[in-house]
């Protein structure tokens, strides 16, 4: 997923993108409201981390201006600890605060949390190119899959079957359809080829490969994502 921090301190701008990148977020960066209200229209954006006090414009105008179009996640940051600031940031629609000097980890754990009620909400679904299915999200601008907020790694192949499955939520799909689909080619036997790339799929995106939630076996027939 994508997150732009927004931060006028350089070096915590630094030190932010590097945890966000070894957790597997892809970081955008900006110093000051103007310049995150430009990257947000530029990309997708799937949440926001935003200081208060920068030049130019601040935080809490940033959010007011974001929170007009879009309801991105935001954690604002604040050097002041006064309960009337979190509030103010709260109710210019900031979804979470933290006040520096915070704990890098708690910040990654909010980070994910917001996620997780993001598509939890169906925050990503009015996006054409964007494929959910409870926790389990296929976006395939950025071609990448999340599930509760964690980036998945998948092949070429294993992403063209969840895109395939996920886009099209409860239908299921024969093995042939999906082998034809997939690999653009007339079927010949497919079964054991599908079959491994299910089941690799299924040990990426499941707590539980043998008893999936999302990527169902329907006997005889084929397989699907479940609608949830």
């Amino acid at each position: 997923m994508n997150i732009l921090v927004c931060d006028d301190d350089r070096e915590i701008l630094e030190a932010i993108s590097i945890y966000l990148t070894n957790e597997g977020y892809k970081v955008y960066k900006a110093t000051n409201g103007l310049e995150a209200l430009k990257v947000i229209e530029e990309n997708q954006i799937h949440l926001i981390i935003m200081d208060i006090m920068m030049p130019k414009m601040d935080g809490l105008r940033a959010t007011m201006k974001i929170r007009e179009e879009k309801n991105i996640p935001v954690i604002m940051l604040s050097a002041k600890s006064e309960d009337t600031d979190k509030i103010l940031g709260l109710n210019m629609g900031a979804d979470d605060y933290m006040t520096k000097p915070f704990n890098p980890l708690e910040l990654i754990a909010r980070v994910k949390s917001q996620l997780r009620r993001y598509t939890a909400l169906g925050g990503l679904q009015n996006k054409n190119n964007v494929f959910q299915s409870g926790g389990l999200v296929v976006d395939d601008e950025s071609k990448t899959v999340t599930v509760d907020g964690e980036e998945v790694k998948l092949t070429p192949v294993q992403y063209k079957i969840l895109k395939l499955l996920t886009a099209n939520a409860g239908r299921v799909f024969s093995i042939d359809e999906i082998y034809e689909r997939v690999w653009e080619e007339t079927a010949f036997n497919p079964e054991n080829t599908v079959a491994v790339h299910i089941r690799k799929i299924r040990e990426k995106i499941e707590i539980n490969p043998k008893e999936p939630k999302y990527l169902k076996v329907v006997w005889g027939i084929g397989y699907k994502i479940e609608k949830l």
